[in-house]
């Protein structure tokens, strides 16, 4: 069974425990650091011969072009992420709408390819947003993957499917919505698809999260990290002890174990992962 490898290319100061400790007018001022985490995590996935999907911001591939050259030049896929790294639940459908054509627009001249994947950031197109997937879908995209069906306090749908469905329709085009990787115990919903939750748990948690549903549900697990992970250097501004704990817990830990992980789960991008898949 083949998962897919899934990168969020965004700035350490994006997060939202960043932006509750830092004022967005002193944002700006901090030190970019992205293209050297995604430097490291192309080396990463060079070492392990993998290709992965990129959600890029779009501000991020205007400042950095030739970061997203060499993503598509490695043979990675390149995903959209949004342009300004604003929630969805912040904006109106007509912000999203030209957020969104903005930043694949970006990504396509960039890379001399079609981008067809999207990612809201932090997950955020909820119940109320449902109007998001239209517009997904009027701008030819063929998947979404910012469904996350667990129970969480920022984000998170647990009654929603847990394995790739089509989520829109109109004629012959269809979105198909592909939720980040969860384990089901008890009839609740655990979280195998990495993130926070990657670094925080013992590996074996993850490890053997995916191989449970590949092998009892004979389904692809999406799992999803950020560049910064792998940046334990990064600024440590002064914030409440239980974001500090989000952001920074096992930083120093997450490239090796992303190497452990390589070596016993195959993965791939997601469109060579969806075309195999019957939802």
């Amino acid at each position: 069974m083949i998962n897919v490898l899934s990168v969020d290319v965004e700035e350490y100061y994006h997060g939202r425990e960043f932006e509750a400790a830092v004022p967005e007018a002193q944002r700006p001022s901090l030190p970019s650091r992205v293209e050297a985490s995604v430097d490291r995590v192309l080396e990463l996935l060079t070492q392990r011969d993998v290709r992965a999907t990129f959600f890029v911001v779009g501000r991020l591939a205007a400042d950095h072009p030739g970061m997203v050259q060499r993503i598509v030049a490695q043979g990675h896929e390149l995903a959209c992420h949004g342009h300004e790294h604003e929630l969805v639940f912040r904006q109106s459908p007509q912000e999203f709408r030209d957020d969104v054509t903005r930043a694949k627009a970006l990504l396509e001249d960039l890379s001399g390819e079609p981008v067809v994947g999207y990612r809201a950031p932090n997950f955020s197109i909820g119940a109320e947003q449902d109007w998001a997937y239209d517009i997904l879908l009027e701008n030819g995209f063929l998947y979404d993957s910012s469904s996350y069906p667990i129970l969480h306090d920022r984000y998170g749908t647990p009654g929603d499917p847990r394995f790739p469905y089509e989520v829109r329709r109109s004629g012959e085009s269809r979105l198909l919505e592909f939720p980040v990787g969860t384990a089901r115990f008890a009839g609740i919903n655990f979280p195998i698809g990495g993130g926070g939750y990657f670094r925080l748990l013992p590996f074996e948690w993850t490890r053997r999260g995916i191989m449970r549903v590949n092998g009892r549900e004979r389904q692809p697990v999406m799992f999803y990290f950020h560049p910064w992970e792998l940046d334990p250097d990064q600024p440590r501004p002064p914030m409440p002890w239980h974001h500090r704990m989000r952001h920074f817990v096992n930083l120093e830990r997450m490239e090796s174990k992303l190497h452990q992980l390589l070596q016993c789960i195959r993965f791939a991008p997601a469109r060579h992962v969806l075309d195999t898949v019957t939802p």
